[in-house]
């Protein structure tokens, strides 16, 4: 995959084939290409198409944007391709539509096509305000999810308490190294005082360009430990309640394209109604964890 970047963006200290920082590992590089061009999208559409279709799945997906949902942005798009180990960023602030539309040059396919295929299986943590947004904006209708949010609620011994976010899970469960641990903490934190409200940041910092150093590796770093976390998860459960799963994440899909889809709020780490198998005793007793703004975060 040949990178595009632009001058802006080298100047910003970020190159395109490998990206160390002070907070990673010299073993493990964080490798991404941003793709700000048609050309770009075009040649990573070919690849894609390249890889195959297993029962592991290949790709991770993820998105930023400013209140990302039908009412705010998509700024970026983050594809991380686990046989590659390696990390596209989609410029969807600077590339719009086109970075859905534009076709490979060998294959024909578009990125929308690859998003909605349902034979190629890709992974989003809690995808509801991703499709919200996505196919609010550029009518995007996913297909072939595995949402990772799920499959932890699902592999749970008694199916009890409330849906975790993003960092809970890779805390308690992604088998992250004492060096790797560190790294994700120190980016993720970081990362949040640049955009989040809460700690004086702006979620428009995903729209400026160049784009920062900090939220590239932010950005980089939301994706690269999902494998981990869907192989352990994936252990986990049993085979009947992998359907279940299936059959959720396509309800999640469907309900969140509704006109009356709500993103925000208390309902969003609530389990499935017919998940929950509490013990009358202690439910009164637990409490759900704070909603994330965003979702990801």
């Amino acid at each position: 995959m040949s990178a595009s970047a632009t001058n802006e963006n080298k100047a910003a200290g970020s190159s395109l084939g490998s990206v160390s920082t002070t907070h990673s590992s010299p073993t493990t590089p964080l490798a991404y290409d941003l793709v700000n061009t048609t050309e770009g999208i075009s040649i990573l559409i070919d690849n894609l198409s390249e890889l195959p279709n297993d029962a592991i799945p290949s790709h991770y997906v993820d998105l930023e944007g400013d209140n990302l949902s039908r009412h705010g942005t998509i700024s970026i798009l983050q594809l991380y391709v686990a046989p590659k180990q390696h990390t596209y960023l989609l410029d969807i602030h600077c590339l719009g539509e086109k970075a859905f539309s534009t076709p490979g040059k060998r294959t024909g396919k578009t990125i929308k096509v690859f998003l909605e295929n349902p034979d190629v299986k890709k992974v989003f943590f809690d995808v509801r305000n991703d499709s919200d947004a996505l196919f609010h904006h550029f009518d995007i209708n996913l297909a072939g999810i595995q949402d990772l949010q799920l499959m932890e609620f699902a592999s749970r011994y008694n199916k009890a308490g409330f849906l975790r976010g993003l960092v809970r899970c890779i805390e308690r469960n992604a088998p992250l190294t004492p060096e790797e641990s560190l790294s994700w903490r120190a980016v993720k934190t970081i990362g949040h005082s640049l955009f989040n409200p809460q700690s004086g940041g702006s979620y428009a910092v995903f729209n400026q360009r160049p784009l920062s150093p900090e939220i590239l590796r932010y950005c980089i770093q939301d994706v690269q430990y999902l494998p981990r976390l869907w192989a352990v998860y994936d252990q986990r459960l049993e085979e009947n309640w992998k359907q279940v799963v299936e059959r959720e994440t396509k309800n999640r899909i469907l309900r969140s394209k509704a006109s009356d889809y709500n993103g925000q709020g208390r309902h969003m780490t609530e389990p499935p109604v017919d998940w929950a198998v509490r013990n009358p005793e202690t439910a009164a007793n637990i409490q759900p964890e704070p909603t994330p703004i965003p979702r990801y975060t």
